[in-house]
């Protein structure tokens, strides 16, 4: 590869990265740390924790409509965890 070719892929994948998460290339770009969007999952951790906590509680009152809903809680958070939710929810193919 000649080097304008090599710079001009290294411009591709700078765009990508400015248009897949913003934030984290302004801060790259200011030389200040900022987690990509793909390790910022507080929500999802939040979701988990909600829905182990109603599985349990329904697990120790012998209740199904708890173990039920922290079922799906737990699967909602399961998909919060998925790096590939946004290409899914547009319907477009995620990235290899």
């Amino acid at each position: 590869m000649h080097a304008p070719d090599e710079d001009r892929l290294l411009d591709d994948l700078a765009d990508r990265l400015r248009h897949d998460d913003p934030r984290f290339a302004a801060a790259f770009e200011q030389g200040l740390p900022c987690r990509p969007r793909e390790y910022r999952r507080r929500a999802a951790w939040l979701t988990l924790a909600v829905g182990l906590g109603l599985l349990g509680v329904g697990i120790v009152l012998g209740h199904g409509l708890l173990i039920a809903g922290g079922l799906v809680v737990a699967g909602a958070a399961g998909y919060l965890f998925d790096p590939n939710r946004e290409h899914i929810r547009r319907g477009t193919a995620p990235p290899s």
